[in-house]
């Protein structure tokens, strides 16, 4: 089973990047996925999640109506939207799966994790 977070890459701020979360091995659309960030020096917190079907989601007050959140259950797939990205969302992002269907915020949640996309923004 595998995670593969893509899309990262170096932006202006005020730019825009779309990570994509790319699952194989089995399917998770039963499960709530999630992104989570750490950046140099601090511990990796929650950036949004959201439901099995797609039809909650829940986001981290930091980049609430920047980043969206979506997910295509049928090319088993998540999405991370950034728009209006800033110097201080630098980070290496990961994506998960959760253990449950709902877009939870916690990550002991999830137990299955991707390897990591470094998205570096420059003010």
């Amino acid at each position: 089973v595998q995670l593969q977070a893509s899309g990262g890459g170096s932006v202006q701020a005020g730019g825009t990047l779309r990570l994509s979360c790319a699952a194989s091995g089995r399917t998770f659309s039963n499960n709530g996925m999630g992104w989570f960030r750490q950046a140099p020096g601090k511990e990796r917190e929650f950036v949004g999640a959201i439901s099995w079907r797609g039809g909650d989601s829940n986001y981290a007050d930091s980049v609430r109506g920047r980043f969206t959140i979506s997910r295509d259950n049928a090319k088993n797939t998540m999405y991370l939207q950034m728009n209006g990205l800033r110097a201080e969302d630098t980070a290496v992002y990961y994506c998960a799966a959760a253990r449950v269907a709902w877009a939870t915020v916690r990550s002991a949640d999830y137990n299955y994790w991707g390897q990591g996309t470094q998205v570096t923004v420059s003010s």
